[in-house]
């Protein structure tokens, strides 16, 4: 059970170790049957998934193991094709996993590696009863790991549903302030807060700048106006289809646009989804 903020670098600290775990069973066959899938990590967003696979493609590169995302917004269709071939680890939003279990698509009978990636965002995002679902295709005998960036009661029990006398590794205080981000308040009237980012983008030159407001037609006036002053900017947001979103994040990170406005989903105040997910 880990207790991580986003950007410590948990996605290395399990998929590392699973690498290393599986790789001395990987093998070339071309049988799908040569390659069950024995790791599963789940996680609550696509942008999550698509980056978490990014990085099991990245440190595994030299391994002879298959591994593939799914998640929902995209035809199904493509996804049952690779997943037919035979992988190994399989990266998934619940929902979509579960279409893939009730259409007979896969199976997780060999499952050796249960991951619950950002615990907290999926009891936020009512995304458990689904994963207690999911529980029951599971072999008894399997490793889970749990990461979570607060430990809430909900946390805790969930915790206790899944997890036997866990080791608990927190790398940071709950809910403690990382050190390697300046925070700077600007008082401002609300009439003139997109005329003061203009200005400070132009003062400071700034290249790669998040912007996050509170509805989706907020992420586009913001970035209508910010293009209209020749900064280049895109909207991010769930009414965007899944290829203009991955896209478009594609397009920050290479730096064909300085600006990403992105809509903030809130529970009660408190922030529980984002579809800017680095």
């Amino acid at each position: 059970m880990g207790g991580a903020q986003t950007g410590t670098g948990k996605t290395a600290s399990f998929t590392l170790p699973m690498l290393q775990r599986l790789g001395i069973h990987a093998n070339t066959s071309m049988s799908p049957a040569r390659h069950p899938i024995r790791a599963l990590i789940l996680v609550p967003t696509r942008e999550l998934a698509v980056q978490v696979h990014d990085s099991v493609k990245t440190y595994g590169k030299h391994l002879a193991l298959r591994s593939t995302v799914i998640y929902g917004g995209v035809n199904i269709d493509s996804q049952i094709d690779i997943v037919r071939s035979g992988i190994e680890i399989l990266v998934a939003t619940p929902g979509r996993l579960l279409d893939h279990i009730q259409q007979k698509t896969l199976t997780l009978t060999k499952v050796e590696i249960l991951v619950l990636d950002e615990a907290d965002r999926m009891l936020d995002m009512g995304f458990m009863p689904i994963s207690n679902r999911l529980f029951n295709y599971f072999p008894e005998q399997r490793q889970n790991l749990m990461f979570s960036a607060t430990f809430s009661e909900d946390i805790k029990k969930l915790a206790g549903k899944i997890l036997q006398n866990p080791v608990l590794i927190e790398v940071a205080k709950q809910n403690s302030v990382s050190e390697l981000i300046t925070h700077v308040v600007y008082p401002v009237d609300a009439t003139r807060k997109q005329e003061l980012l203009i200005q400070l983008i132009k003062q400071k030159d700034l290249q790669q700048v998040l912007v996050f407001t509170r509805t989706k037609q907020g992420a586009d006036h913001l970035a209508q106006r910010l293009n209209k002053h020749d900064i280049s900017s895109e909207a991010i947001h769930g009414d965007r289809n899944q290829l203009q979103r991955t896209k478009a994040l594609d397009n920050f990170k290479q730096g064909l646009i300085r600006v990403a406005g992105c809509q903030l989903t809130l529970l009660h105040g408190v922030l529980i989804s984002t579809n800017c997910l680095m």
